[in-house]
Formats: C-alpha cells, sequence, structure tokens
C-alpha cells in the first residue's frame, strides 16, 4: 500500500513537473495565462473598428463559410513557422501559443477583415521594406499595433498604423500641428516607420530586439541586456523586459502565422468589392476643407475622410505648404477642372477665419504689410456701397474686393476699407541687420561666418535666442524661418560675423574642397534623433518603474488599463 501511494506521489510530481516546463519561457519564469498582455489593438470593438478602417468594410462579404476554429499540436505549429520563408527568427513556445489561439478564437472575426485590409496595405508596406532591405515579414508590425486602423490613437497618445508618439514622429520627419497630422498618413508613417526600424536594426543587429525596441525604446532594451549579463538574444532578456514588451514578439510571430495560415483555421478573408477603388494623389495648394470637395465632386465626406486620415479637422491648409489628397481615380480630372468651383463653395461657411479684424479697432488707420496702411470708413444711415465709393474716389469692384463683399448690402457701423496710404515704418536697428559679402582684392576677400546652433528637445525660438544674446527676428531672418516652428535636430544659425580671408587661403580653398565638411545627409546608419534617444536610457515607452525611475504618459500595442508604454 506504501509503494502504491509513493508511485502515485512520484507520478503527481512528474506530471507536475512536466506542466511547469511547458509552461515558462527560455528564461525560466513560469508564465501564467493571467499574465499575457494581449495588444491593444486586440482589445478594441470590431463594431468601432469597422467605422475608423480606412476601407469600408460595413458591408463585406465573406468569400467560404466559415467554419469552426481548428487546433493542432504544438509540433505542428513548430513546423509551420520554422519553414516559413522567413529573414526573421520565427520561434515557438507556450507564449507563442497563446496569442495564436487569440487569433484563431476570440479574435477570428477580426482577422476576417485585417485580411481583407492586407490586399490595401501590405503591398505598400513591402515596397517601402524592400526599398530600404528590409525583412518584408515586418509589414505585419502594425497588424499587433494598430489592427490596420490609421486613425488608431493608444491610451498615450501613439497615433496611427505604426503608432507613433508625437516626438517619434516628429524626430522621422512626420508633420504634427492642429490641422495635420501625417503619423495616420499611411504612404508617409510607412516611410517614416521603415527608417526607424532600419536604424535601430544598425544598433541590435537582431530583429527580435529591434522590435522589442520599437515598443518600448533603446533604452529598456540595453537595460535589460545589461541585467542579464550582457546577453543579447531576445528569449534571454525575456525576463528582463517591461511586462508589455515580453508579449510584443510572441504577438508578432502570432501574427505572421495566423496572416499565413488562415485557411488551416477556417478563418475566410472578407471582401467588400463595391469599396475598394482605384486611387490617385492630386496635390493641393490652397486651403481647402473636405466638405467643399465632397460637394462638389459628388463624394461623400466619410470616403473623403478614410482616404485621407492625416487631416484631422478637415482642412487641408494647401496655402502653408502643397499637400497631397488622395481621391477615387474617376474624381481626380474632375477636381482639377472644377478647382475653382471647389475653393469658392460655401467659403464663407467652411473656412471662417479671418485674415484681419483691423476694422473692429479704434484707429482709423492701421499698419499693413509692407509700407502702406488700410484707410477705414464706418458705416452710417443712408450710406450705400456706390456712394461710399464715390466719396473716396475708388471703384466699387475695388471697395468690394478689399472688404471681402459679396453683395452690396451693408449694416449699419460696419467699417470698411475705403483706402490705402503709405506710412513710414521704423528702421530696424543696426544689430539686426544681415552682414553682407564684402570683397577687397587689396588684402583679400572678406566672408560671412555663421555660428550655429542644433535645436534640441524643450527648445524654443525664444530659450535659443536668450542663450546666445540675439533677438528672435534676427534668428527668424538667418534661418529664413516664416514662423517660430523649429524641430528637434534642426541646425539654426545663431551668430554670424565678417571675417577677412587672406589671398592664399582663399586660393587654396578654390583648388581643394573641405575634407571635414559634412555632406548633408546626416549619419548613414543612425538618425540624430535615434542618437539622442540613446543618451537618455532611463526615458522609455513603458510605465513601470526601473531602478527608481517612474516613467508615464506612454504607449503600447497591448498594454493593460493601469500600464502603458512610451515609444521614444
Amino acid at each position: 500500500m506504501k509503494k502504491i501511494i509513493l508511485l502515485i506521489l512520484i507520478g503527481v510530481w512528474l506530471g507536475t513537473a512536466l506542466l511547469a516546463q511547458g509552461n515558462t519561457t527560455s528564461g525560466g519564469e513560469i508564465v501564467k495565462e493571467s499574465e499575457i498582455v494581449y495588444p491593444e489593438s486586440m482589445t478594441q470593438q470590431l463594431g468601432n473598428l469597422l467605422k475608423t478602417w480606412q476601407i469600408d468594410l460595413s458591408e463585406a462579404e465573406i468569400e467560404c463559410k466559415r467554419g469552426q476554429n481548428v487546433t493542432f499540436h504544438d509540433s505542428v505549429y513548430t513546423n509551420r513557422l520554422y519553414r516559413m520563408p522567413t529573414e526573421m527568427e520565427l520561434s515557438f513556445n507556450n507564449v507563442v501559443k497563446s496569442y495564436i489561439e487569440m487569433y484563431a478564437n476570440r479574435r477570428r472575426e477580426q482577422v476576417s477583415y485585417m485580411l481583407a485590409l492586407g490586399d490595401y496595405y501590405f503591398p505598400m508596406f513591402e515596397q517601402a521594406l524592400d526599398k530600404y532591405g528590409l525583412p518584408l515579414e515586418l509589414k505585419y508590425l502594425p497588424v499587433i499595433e494598430s489592427a490596420l486602423n490609421p486613425v488608431a490613437v493608444s491610451r498615450a497618445g501613439a497615433t496611427g498604423l505604426w503608432q507613433f508618439m508625437l516626438y517619434t514622429g516628429k524626430g522621422y520627419g512626420l508633420e504634427v500641428n492642429s490641422l495635420v497630422d501625417e503619423r495616420r498618413d499611411p504612404y508617409k508613417a510607412t516611410e517614416a516607420a521603415v527608417r526607424y526600424l532600419k536604424d535601430l536594426y544598425a544598433i541590435y543587429h537582431d530583429w527580435n530586439l529591434v522590435i522589442a525596441a520599437y515598443n518600448c525604446g533603446p533604452g529598456n532594451v540595453n537595460k535589460a541586456i545589461a541585467r542579464s549579463g550582457g546577453k543579447r538574444d531576445y528569449w534571454q532578456i525575456y525576463n528582463y523586459l517591461p511586462r508589455e514588451t515580453r508579449g510584443y514578439v510572441p504577438a508578432f510571430i502570432a501574427a505572421n502565422y495566423i496572416m499565413n495560415h488562415y485557411a488551416d483555421h477556417q478563418i475566410c478573408p472578407a471582401h467588400s468589392y463595391n469599396t475598394i477603388t482605384a486611387l490617385d494623389t492630386v496635390y493641393v495648394k490652397d486651403r481647402i476643407h473636405l466638405e467643399q470637395i465632397a460637394g462638389v465632386l459628388d463624394v461623400s465626406i466619410s470616403e473623403l475622410r478614410r482616404l485621407n486620415p492625416q487631416f484631422r479637422r478637415d482642412v487641408i491648409p494647401g496655402d502653408y505648404k502643397t499637400y497631397a489628397l488622395v481621391l477615387p481615380t474617376e474624381k481626380m480630372f474632375t477636381f482639377i477642372d472644377k478647382n475653382s468651383d471647389i475653393i469658392n463653395f460655401n467659403r464663407d461657411r467652411y473656412l471662417t477665419h479671418r485674415t484681419s479684424t483691423d476694422e473692429y479697432l479704434g484707429n482709423m488707420v492701421s499698419a499693413a504689410s509692407g509700407n502702406s496702411a488700410n484707410v477705414y470708413y464706418r458705416v452710417r444711415k443712408g450710406d450705400n456701397l456706390s456712394a461710399i465709393a464715390g466719396k473716396n474716389g475708388i471703384s466699387l469692384s475695388q471697395l468690394k474686393s478689399w472688404n471681402g463683399l459679396r453683395s452690396n448690402r451693408i449694416g449699419v457701423g460696419k467699417r470698411l476699407i475705403v483706402g490705402k496710404k503709405t506710412v513710414n515704418l521704423p528702421q530696424p536697428e543696426s544689430g539686426e541687420q544681415l552682414a553682407q559679402f564684402i570683397s577687397d582684392n587689396s588684402t583679400g576677400e572678406t566672408k560671412t561666418v555663421s555660428q550655429y546652433y542644433r535645436v534640441r528637445k524643450g527648445d524654443t525660438l525664444g530659450k535659443i535666442a536668450d542663450k546666445n544674446g540675439i533677438r528672435v527676428s534676427q534668428l527668424q531672418a538667418w534661418n529664413r524661418l516664416k514662423s517660430t516652428k523649429i524641430g528637434i535636430g534642426d541646425q539654426l544659425i545663431v551668430g554670424q560675423k565678417v571675417v577677412t580671408v587672406p589671398k592664399e587661403t582663399v586660393a587654396l580653398n578654390k583648388e581643394e574642397p573641405n575634407r571635414n565638411q559634412p555632406s548633408g545627409g546626416g549619419s548613414a546608419i543612425i538618425s540624430a534623433y535615434l542618437k539622442d534617444q540613446m543618451e537618455k536610457p532611463a526615458e522609455s515607452k513603458t510605465g513601470e518603474e526601473t531602478e527608481g525611475v517612474t516613467v508615464v504618459g506612454a504607449k503600447v500595442a497591448g498594454a493593460d488599463a493601469d500600464e502603458s508604454e512610451i515609444q521614444e
């Protein structure tokens, strides 16, 4: 009897040991189902995604009859992943299995729609990845980042298909302001993301570490490597990474699996043949509201928003710079032919910003641009436009043009521009004038030498001007800035002086170029933005405490409600 009890106890112990072994990572830590963090993109309601996806799949049809999920032995998953033609290592373990089961079971309907969206997005991603020589399987990264939703916004503010944080996006050249957010532009965000991944690979030379750093920032990956004793294998530093990032690589491996083996799990792609149409691009050089385009071209505003998610307030500020507008191909030529009609369509209704508010001020004369000023007249009872124009020696058309009037109706008390007056503007102080190039053949040449400053995080034109003892107006003039906007990494002129160059030096410089002069393309390996981030390893996009430093305000694809990550 004692022997039987002893054998039973040994059997229980061995079974427990084997179960524990099957639920550990290579780092040796037991991983429970409750500890696995799923991508934030996979926790969204399908109904909300159907409203925000760039391609309308709300009335999509299923190509084949759906069945129930089919489960396979672990050896099948292992062999399928190993045999996939990928440059990246796609290994199998129990964490990867949990993500495969999530896609194949609980999120199989969402996978159906993402397969259809892939027809639109994956060729775009592949083209950018191939251009920079990166593995094509990285095209599945937005599946776990955003569920292929171009207007996705994480709890911490990461935005777009590739879930860029604000300063990461700006660091890679994406424009973000009140009207335009290029993190939501599928083309530009993809280009920026591929460049970012390429820069990360130049640091780690291991793709699993690269996508881990994409998720939690290179600083956190570097800490995990250091704490592991210098190991540079993702699975060996697994237990030292932030909690959310531990599931990031397994989720990516599972996304590669399900996007290639969906049919084995009886998942069918959803397709809407009526809404995926040929698209083309036109360039806009005027300020236009999407409602103006919709009204003239007979295109729904929802379709324009889906095709152009980067215009966050439906306004294209084309008078600021030229922007690309995506339209159905059959509407492109109509847009070009009716460009003037679109610009003037209900303009006062959709574009309400006023160019001037001088008329509301008390002075009758106010300085305008250049050396002229407007002269105003306040409308009295009995006045009409023709009489006012005649009194001031101008034509009726001039009066209407100066005041933006579309009809002859005016109200008592309204102030109208009725003339232009020359004014003498104050001359700038001598210190604000730019140094000029001077040539002196007797003693050599004199030229202007500029002193430069590279913009850092937190800098403003005012701060930079104060540091260098100059005026903001000087700073703007030297650098030809039309506004106070500057970006991290910009190189600004902060000082100029005239120096004399001897004739001999001038002649020598003309014969032999300066080999120390930068080529203008920046580092060929890693961007200035990423170099700056590498100098700040304590900053990451995880919301966990690390060695007394708490980093907050973050993003991650797949963070818990109480933990988030920030992408550096």
